[in-house]
């Protein structure tokens, strides 16, 4: 609860590939700044280990990272790997993310919303259809997805078939070299009433001024609603 008996708005925060929890807080320092009167965020890692590269910047957010604490929410390939752009029936580890990500809103809940970058906003994605079928224990208001896209694993299919009717704000940038724009743009046709949020950069969190405003206006709805 913040000063003044302020009740704020509790975040799930789920990290991109090659992160973990400590990374992906170090690298949203600005946006935890913005929210820092407004909610609580809840950073955890992933249970998948990621084969180390020489160039950690793959998902944009790697670097500090040691190679041994780079982790995912599943696997495109076999061969414990992933990569946004493939096609692929493969979603290794996904089932046990899941796990933990249940366990989480079991042992830290309740969450008011979840918000996921790069990888991350996919899985978010994935959560907020499960949460559109009911499936315990997802239970939130509204999500933020950054760089999003739509996972290209066939096994993933059935959770694209029906329109997500949650409160989402899709970020997403013009520049961004690791999840183009096209495929953040192409995931909001499965959401009923997405708020968008282009900005002229890459793949980061943006925060400036007019970026700050959009987040706010969309979380104050949610906070009046938890005050009332």
């Amino acid at each position: 609860m913040a000063d003044g008996g302020k009740k704020l708005l509790k975040i799930l925060c789920i990290h991109g590939y090659r992160q973990n929890a400590q990374t992906f807080r170090e690298r949203t320092g600005a946006f935890r700044k913005i929210l820092k009167k407004h909610a609580e965020l809840v950073f955890i890692t992933a249970p998948l280990p990621v084969k180390p590269l020489e160039n950690n910047d793959e998902e944009g957010g790697a670097i500090g990272a040691s190679k041994e604490d780079q982790y995912g929410w599943w696997y495109s390939s076999n061969d414990d790997s992933f990569n946004a752009q493939d096609y692929t029936d493969v979603c290794k580890g996904f089932n046990q993310s899941l796990k933990v990500v249940k366990d989480v809103f079991k042992e830290q809940g309740p969450f008011d919303g979840v918000l996921g970058f790069s990888q991350g906003a996919s899985f978010v994605a994935m959560l907020c259809a499960l949460r559109e079928k009911n499936v315990e224990p997802f239970v939130f208001d509204f999500a933020i997805m950054v760089a999003g896209f739509r996972s290209r694993s066939s096994q993933h299919d059935e959770l694209y078939s029906t329109k997500i009717t949650c409160s989402t704000l899709h970020v997403y940038g013009d520049t961004d070299r690791v999840i183009q724009k096209e495929m953040s743009v192409e995931m909001l046709q499965y959401f009923k009433e997405p708020v968008e949020l282009n900005h002229q950069g890459g793949h980061f969190i943006p925060t400036s001024a007019p970026q700050k405003k959009v987040y706010l206006d969309f979380l104050n709805t949610f906070l009046a609603t938890k005050n009332s």
